[in-house]
């Protein structure tokens, strides 16, 4: 049985491009031509950065779920 690698959501109807998530952890997240957040290519699991709970906590919104690090 293959196992999906977990991904990170952002909720692009929460999202309010406050931009905090790209500043905590620029080599995950980055903005798009209209200032919302999302993810860069291949970075959808995070990439083992560990400022990826940082940039999610520092979400105004909470927009951003990260998987269960126990998966």
């Amino acid at each position: 049985m293959a196992h999906d690698l977990a991904r990170i959501d952002i909720d692009e109807d929460v999202c309010i491009g406050a931009g905090q998530c790209a500043l905590a952890a620029p080599g995950v997240f980055t903005q798009d031509d209209d200032g919302f957040s999302t993810l860069l290519p291949g970075r959808e699991d995070g990439g083992g950065d560990p400022m990826v709970r940082e940039a999610a906590r520092a979400c105004p919104v909470g927009a951003i779920t990260l998987p269960d690090p126990a998966d």
